[in-house]
Order: structure tokens, then C-alpha cells, then sequence
């Protein structure tokens, strides 16, 4: 897997590239991991519904055809867009998201903190008032109790610092992962992130942990080289 650091580009060309290079690459083509930043701006998964978007402002608003609701992305955070052969890699989409959340998690652990995940709500969630405690939440997933209805996420104490939102096409993938290590928060007030009304939003920083935008981004890409191997 090549890892290509692209430094800050705006949203769109990006998205575009990443298409363009799904279309046209072939069964011999290696796999890459695009490391970026972007300027401000939210993005509408294909499920992406309009009352989630609650005062977008001057901050533009781009539709894709990942999965997922609205999030933002701004400067300060680590987006990280895998794009592998599925079926080279020889595992399916399911672990294919494990996977991305793993590396986040030992990315985490890098800098002390415990990622946790939180059951029916893709990616990854630290404790508010004790961001290194290894406490296994009551929230975590758990074996499914046959005939048992899923419960709705409950995000009592917790704040997510990683939003994932990924798109297969002809098993290849693209889209991928954001780590929050900096930013400017105010934004994600201004939206129900990732469809959620009142889920909280954090950073590193805000939990106490002071890391520059590059350690993050090495450290990450390092994590999910390692997890994405076939």
C-alpha cells in the first residue's frame, strides 16, 4: 500500500480524483492511503437527510455517494482515505470497517487515550471524564440476543473523535476516515453529526492532548497500513 500525503486540498477535486481512480484502475493496481486535510466543509452521505444540516452558513455543503449522514471536515483534522482491492485483500466490507476502527483505536493508544466503540454507531468515541480509562462501556457491541430488537446508540458520557464513511465500488474502495486532533468544533454544532441530534464532538486537544497535525497523520496512516494488509 502506497501512502500519499496530500497536505491541505479543498473537498471536491478530491472526491473527484478518488472516483477517477477507482474507475480506472485494473487488478494489478497497487493499493494507495491519500492523507489529507481540508478546508472547512460539510459532506451528505447518500442517506444524508436536509434537517440534519441545522445552520451551515457560509461553510459549503457537498452530496457524495459514501455511506453515512453529514459530517464536517476543517483544518486540524486527519482524513485518511483508503483505496484497496477488496478482493486482493481477501476480507469483506464488515472487516473491512472493523479494520479502519481498529487502527484508530491503536492510534489512539499511541497517545494515551482509549477509543471505544459504540454499538449501531460506526466510528469512534472516547469517555469525557476519563479519556484513558480502559472501563469497557455498557454501550460497546455485544453478541446479538436472537429475536432482541437493536437499541438506539446511546452516546451518554462519551464524545466521538473519528467519523467513518466509506463507498465500495466493484470491491474497490474509497472514502474513508477522519481523526479529529485540533480543529475549530463550532461546526459540528451545526449539524446533527452523523445524524445524531446532541452528539457531541471532540478533539484531541480538547481531551488534553497536544499532538501536531503531522505526528497524527503519521502515526494513523502507520496503523492502517498495518490493519489493511491482507
Amino acid at each position: 500500500m502506497q501512502p500519499r500525503f496530500l497536505g491541505r486540498v479543498d473537498y471536491a477535486p478530491t472526491y473527484e480524483a478518488m472516483q477517477a481512480f477507482t474507475v480506472a484502475r485494473t487488478a494489478d493496481t497497487p493499493d494507495e492511503l491519500w492523507v489529507c486535510e481540508h478546508p472547512p466543509v460539510f459532506t451528505q452521505g447518500l442517506a444524508g437527510r436536509e434537517d440534519h444540516l441545522l445552520a451551515p452558513g457560509d461553510i459549503p455543503v457537498v452530496k457524495t455517494n459514501r455511506g453515512g449522514q453529514v459530517t464536517y471536515h476543517g483544518p486540524g483534522q486527519v482524513v485518511v482515505y483508503p483505496l484497496i482491492d477488496l478482493q486482493r485483500a481477501g476480507y469483506f466490507v464488515k472487516e473491512y470497517v472493523y479494520r479502519i476502527e481498529e487502527a484508530v483505536i491503536r492510534t489512539l493508544a499511541h497517545f494515551g487515550v482509549t477509543g471505544h466503540r459504540v454499538a449501531h454507531a460506526p466510528g469512534i468515541y472516547v469517555r469525557l471524564d476519563a479519556p484513558s480509562s480502559h472501563a469497557l462501556l455498557a454501550q460497546r457491541p455485544q453478541k446479538k440476543v436472537p429475536g432482541a430488537l437493536a437499541a438506539d446508540p446511546d452516546f451518554t458520557g462519551l464524545g466521538k473523535i473519528a467519523a467513518l464513511g466509506i463507498k465500495v465500488s466493484r470491491h474497490c474502495t474509497y472514502h474513508g476516515v477522519a481523526l479529529n486532533v485540533a480543529m475549530n468544533l463550532q461546526p459540528f454544532w451545526r449539524i446533527n453529526p452523523c445524524g445524531y441530534a446532541g452528539l457531541q464532538t471532540v478533539d484531541l486537544s480538547t481531551i488534553g492532548i497536544a499532538v501536531s497535525w503531522d505526528e497524527a497523520a503519521q502515526v494513523l496512516s502507520q496503523k492502517l497500513q498495518a490493519t489493511l494488509s491482507p
